[in-house]
């Protein structure tokens, strides 16, 4: 692949991951609940379920799923229900916690839940599947290797864009932490968008190209 190529793709791809979505308000939400620690273990932990869906997508698992109506609702299901108990439980936390600060294991916690979060959202294979494709030129090299780079650098971008969301976030935080009743407040309002984009992923719809 030619520098060309992969400046085009790069730009590209960080356009898109500079564009407000499910990632970004997941990982702000995070943060707003459990600070900057829980914030970066959620992004690192979305960008490891990402690499996931690379490396199906790479060596054909992803389209095979996207292909079966039930394997593409099973996954969508799943993944709804996970981000839904997810939002019911920051708000259930936010309202009994004494102690505002996060747990010691909250960061840990929030990175296994950043990957099962990521793993199970169906709408990021597709985008993989269908954004990807675009910059793979078959003349260059071997197809799943160019799609394994090219992805790797989606992630990186995503990742480094979510690391400045929990930035502007944490600060917000750290503005009411002196004020127990705002950032009660904030966790009840990220566990409530947490559950919000749960139910958002409900109507997601498999892709009719795929």
């Amino acid at each position: 692949m030619d520098f060309a190529h992969v400046g085009l793709f790069v730009l590209a791809a960080f356009a898109i991951a500079l564009s407000p979505g499910p990632g970004i308000f997941y990982v702000a939400a995070r943060t707003l609940a459990g600070g900057r620690g829980e914030g970066l273990a959620s992004s690192l932990g979305t960008g490891l379920g990402g690499l996931a869906h690379i490396a199906a997508g790479a060596i054909g698992v992803s389209a095979l799923a996207l292909a079966s109506a039930e394997a593409f609702t099973f996954l969508k299901i799943a993944g709804a229900l996970y981000l839904v108990w997810l939002g019911i439980k920051t708000m259930r936390e936010a309202r009994t916690a004494i102690d505002m600060r996060p747990e010691p294991t909250g960061a840990r916690r929030a990175f296994r839940e950043g990957v099962v979060v990521e793993a199970l959202n169906p709408k990021t294979a597709a985008f993989f599947l269908a954004f990807l494709p675009q910059f793979v030129d078959p003349a260059a090299g071997p197809v799943w290797l160019q799609f394994l780079l090219l992805g790797l650098i989606s992630v990186v971008l995503n990742t480094a864009v979510d690391f400045g969301v929990v930035v502007v976030a944490s600060r917000a935080r750290s503005m009411a932490v002196a004020r127990p009743s705002l950032l009660r407040r904030l966790r009840q309002g990220a566990g409530l968008g947490i559950a919000g984009l749960g139910l958002a992923l409900v109507f997601a719809r498999r892709p009719v190209s795929i």
